[in-house]
């Protein structure tokens, strides 16, 4: 039987040996955009950061290597980063 893929965080090394989660953080998925279906570490992070989101480096983006993509929180569940865009 196969064993199921472990998430990755964004920001993990493609050769990391543990790019899954880590016990103790608190994480937001990523929905939507170059960073579709990864999580985001937002450990330690406050209510207003989560409010403003983040702009993080997307190398498949609009704007290729060095642009940004840009998340947010949307209506629903808690839990989840949207993307809203490109930046360069």
């Amino acid at each position: 039987m196969a064993q199921p893929l472990e998430r990755r965080v964004y920001g993990a090394d493609h050769d990391d040996p543990d790019p899954g989660p880590q016990s103790g953080h608190s994480y937001m998925e990523l929905v939507g955009g170059p960073q579709d279906g990864l999580l985001l570490d937002v450990t330690g992070w406050s209510a207003d950061d989560l409010a403003d989101g983040a702009a993080l480096i997307a190398e498949a983006g609009q704007f290729g290597a060095g642009g940004r993509a840009l998340y947010g929180p949307g209506a629903g569940d808690a839990s989840l980063f949207y993307w809203e865009g490109d930046s360069p």
